[in-house]
């Protein structure tokens, strides 16, 4: 477990508007929003890690909902923390989140994870269902380690359609070169996507 000797307070506020607004000014290393704050909570989050992209999100609430909980971290906070939990959690939790890893309360930690796992794989199974006949092939010869040439024998097109498709292929799969695309493929041939991030809810 991480851990850090002293936390420095540099603002506070009240609305999901002061959470921006001292993202923006202040920048710090970690901040800390309850989703029950006056404003919409998961859009602040996203614009918090927009103007702060180093800083860490903690959400501290009493809110128990799983829902509430899954749309935080895919807003892009870094963990959930329940406020019934003890209070040497938050600065466990703090000391997590700054070493890198995402914290969730232990009690809820599993319902959580198991709700992003579901989310995950719907979002496998829509990503699947945009794919054309034509992409689908391509994906299949992939998988079996086709260079772009040889897909393009094997489906009687130039290499330069391969090369739109595989074009297309990485904007749905947001993958930035072939090896990211072979490897999303490879998630969605085996039906499952495993949630990326290190999870500690327990010690």
């Amino acid at each position: 477990m991480a851990e850090i000797e002293t936390i420095d307070l540099v603002a506070n506020g009240v609305t999901c508007a002061d959470a921006i607004m001292i993202a923006s000014s202040k920048s710090p290393a970690v901040m800390i929003i309850d989703i029950a704050a006056k404003g919409d909570a998961f859009a602040t989050i996203a614009e918090m890690r927009r103007l702060n992209p180093a800083g860490k999100i903690l959400v501290y609430t009493a809110v128990t909902e799983v829902d509430s909980a899954v749309k935080s971290l895919e807003s892009g906070a870094n963990g959930y923390i329940l406020k019934s939990a003890p209070v040497n959690e938050l600065v466990s939790g703090i000391a997590c989140v700054l070493s890198g890893e995402t914290f969730i309360t232990p009690s809820f930690a599993m319902s959580v994870i198991t709700a992003l796992r579901a989310a995950s794989l719907r979002k496998v199974a829509s990503r699947a269902a945009q794919f054309s006949s034509r992409e689908d092939q391509v994906v299949k010869l992939l998988l079996h380690g086709k260079t772009n040439k040889e897909i393009a024998l094997s489906l009687a097109i130039s290499e330069k359609t391969v090369k739109h498709y595989m074009t297309l292929l990485m904007q749905k799969l947001n993958a930035r070169n072939r090896i990211e695309v072979v490897l999303a493929a490879q998630k969605l041939e085996a039906n499952g996507l495993q949630h990326a991030r290190t999870i500690r809810w327990g010690h």
